[in-house]
């Protein structure tokens, strides 16, 4: 079985006993999370669509980790003008170990 989410402001396709890396929740480690926002439900030909959202479904996941991902470097450059700008960026995330969906 699987389900459609929303969390951060983006979607994800989810499968029970998947790890995910979604936006930073502000939830501690090894605590559960229940998410309500779910678009969709289905496995094989039984697939239930939301309008927007299908109404009693909701998917568990267990916090493993927070943490940050790899270092984005940022650039600004002018050619022959002397003119550059270095920037780095390091997004948070929260790593989720999904453990159950309801549909």
């Amino acid at each position: 079985m699987y389900a459609v989410i929303i969390t951060g402001g983006k979607q994800y396709r989810v499968t029970e006993g998947e790890t995910l890396r979604v936006e930073l929740l502000p939830v501690d480690e090894g605590s559960e999370i229940k998410f309500d926002n779910v678009l969709m439900v289905g496995e094989g030909e039984q697939v239930k669509i939301g309008a927007p959202r299908v109404d009693g479904a909701s998917v568990t996941a267990t916090v493993k980790a927070h943490a940050k991902a790899d270092k984005v470097m940022i650039q600004k450059f002018r050619r022959r003008q002397g003119y550059r700008r270095l920037k780095g960026h390091r997004q948070q995330y929260t790593e989720l170990q999904i453990t159950g969906i309801q549909g």
